[in-house]
C-alpha cells in the first residue's frame, strides 16, 4: 500500500480543520497558508472530502469548512479510502473482495488478504482525535519504544 499525496494531504486538511475550527468554519486560504499547500490542489481534495460527507461548507465572507462530525468519530481508514479509493496492498485485493481469475489457485493470496485486514484493522482504530492529540501510544502500538517516557 502506498498512500498518495492526495491521501496524505486529505489527512493534513482534516487535522488542520479539526485543530483550528473552534466550532466555526476554516477558510481554504488559511489552511493553504498554515500547511504550505497549493490552493488549487487543496480545492480538489476539499471537494472530495465535502462530497464524501466528511465536511460541511459555508459560502461567503465568514465561510469555509468544518468537520461534519467530532474528530473522534472519524477513523483514518475512512478518510484514506474516500481519497485513495482503496488501501489494498496489491491490485488483486480490492475493497469489494478479490478481483482475480487465479484467486482459487493463488498461493500468495492469503498473505495479501491478511495484510489487507491488518492495514484496515489498524487504520480503523486510529481516529482523527488521536492524531490531533498526539496519541503516539495508540498510533505506534507495540512499536512505541518511548511511550512510557511521555
Amino acid at each position: 500500500m502506498m498512500v498518495s499525496t492526495k491521501g496524505r494531504y486529505a489527512l493534513t486538511v482534516m487535522t488542520d480543520i479539526a485543530r483550528n475550527s473552534d466550532g466555526g468554519y476554516v477558510s481554504l486560504a488559511d489552511i493553504a497558508e498554515r500547511e504550505n499547500l497549493s490552493m488549487k490542489y487543496l480545492e480538489s481534495i476539499i471537494s472530495i472530502l465535502n462530497k464524501g460527507g466528511m465536511l460541511e461548507s459555508l459560502r461567503g465572507k465568514n465561510g469555509g469548512y468544518k468537520l461534519a462530525r467530532a474528530p473522534e468519530d472519524y477513523n483514518i481508514s475512512e478518510i484514506l479510502i474516500l481519497t485513495e479509493g482503496t488501501l489494498a496492498p496489491v491490485n488483486c485485493i480490492m475493497q469489494d473482495g478479490v478481483k482475480c481469475d487465479k484467486a482459487a489457485t493463488c498461493s500468495t493470496l492469503p498473505l495479501w488478504a491478511g495484510l489487507d485486514r491488518v492495514i484496515d484493522n489498524y487504520l480503523s482504530k486510529i481516529t482523527l482525535a488521536d492524531i490531533i492529540n498526539g496519541n503516539r501510544r495508540k498510533m505506534l502500538g507495540d512499536y512505541c519504544e518511548h511511550c512510557d517516557q511521555e
